[in-house]
């Protein structure tokens, strides 16, 4: 059997976390592929596959294939979740240890989640409750990732007002990513040909989803120009000026999808963006913090380099 090494190094810590941070996002991906392709319901029991088998068999065809293949993705993601909490735990990174615990947690969770979608016949509710509880395991295992590259969390690098700017926007981040599983809930893709809907108009839902997006624009382009206007450290201008572009790249793909009705490709690529809008809100809510600075003898103790 391997020997794990008695302490990990920031830099595996934080490469392990960097896999850990992938793995979540590609597993939300590659479910949005199973719900666009009709699988949802390709193995239609759980944690069977069918009643008497775990794995897909030949009369479920490519739908079982698909849904199948995706279930076996949560090992590998199981896999980097524990790798993750491991490393953390054999570091001297205790401060990471809770976020590296919630991220491991959260995998049976969604496994359970994603059993009563398949159970429900893929209502459109817990549907959009995987997709959410998907949405904040990106986000932990984001700032998991971007808090192992530094050696502790420090000081508030802006003043209160904007502090509290910056939780608005992931608090409208967050109404933006629900509404958008509405929207989902009540048009085409619902994966599978039997599964209900929400009943509400989608043309409505989607004006609603649309105004909200205009909302964060706005709150994103307010912070930016604050940022600027008060001189504040590259790190959180940066991060909100990469934000804005996401947002805005994510709003074109959202409105050509809505135009054309809805291609698989075009709205494959928009649930791509609701990864990457997670992602960086997370990292816009680590920027606000400052690193914790070391001495030059801590620094060279634990090998953990200068930040910036």
């Amino acid at each position: 059997m391997p020997v794990l090494p008695r302490s990990f190094s920031p830099a595996a810590v934080s490469r392990v976390a960097l896999v850990n941070a992938i793995a979540n996002g590609v597993i939300v991906v590659t479910g949005g592929a199973v719900r666009l392709t009709g699988s949802g319901l390709g193995c239609p029991t759980w944690p069977r596959c069918t009643g008497a088998s775990f794995v897909a068999t030949a009369e479920l065809a490519g739908h079982g294939v698909i849904e199948f293949g995706n279930r076996l993705l949560t090992f590998a993601l199981t896999a980097a979740a524990v790798a993750t909490v491991v490393a953390v735990f054999q570091s001297p990174r205790s401060d990471l240890r809770r976020l590296a615990v919630l991220s491991l947690l959260g995998i049976p969770a969604q496994a359970l989640l994603g059993g009563v979608t398949v159970l429900t016949g893929l209502n459109p509710w817990t549907v959009a409750a995987h997709f959410l509880l998907s949405m904040v395991l990106v986000a932990v295992a984001t700032i998991l990732w971007l808090r192992s590259r530094e050696p502790g969390v420090g000081q508030p690098l802006v003043r209160r007002p904007l502090v509290l700017l910056v939780a608005g926007i992931a608090a409208v981040t967050a109404v933006v990513l629900l509404l958008g599983t509405v929207v989902t809930g009540s048009g085409p893709h619902s994966g599978d040909p039997k599964a209900g809907r929400t009943g509400f108009d989608p043309e409505l839902v989607s004006q609603l989803h649309a105004d909200v997006v205009f909302l964060l624009l706005g709150l994103t382009v307010a912070l930016l120009v604050a940022l600027y206007a008060t001189d504040s450290p590259d790190r959180i201008r940066r991060a909100a000026r990469d934000l804005l572009i996401v947002q805005l790249a994510q709003g074109v793909v959202g409105y050509v999808q809505y135009f054309t009705d809805l291609p698989i490709a075009l709205v494959l690529v928009h649930m791509v963006g609701a990864v990457l809008i997670t992602a960086f809100t997370a990292r816009l809510v680590w920027a606000v913090r400052g690193a914790m600075t070391l001495s030059l003898s801590e620094r060279h103790r634990d090998q953990v380099p200068s930040p910036g």
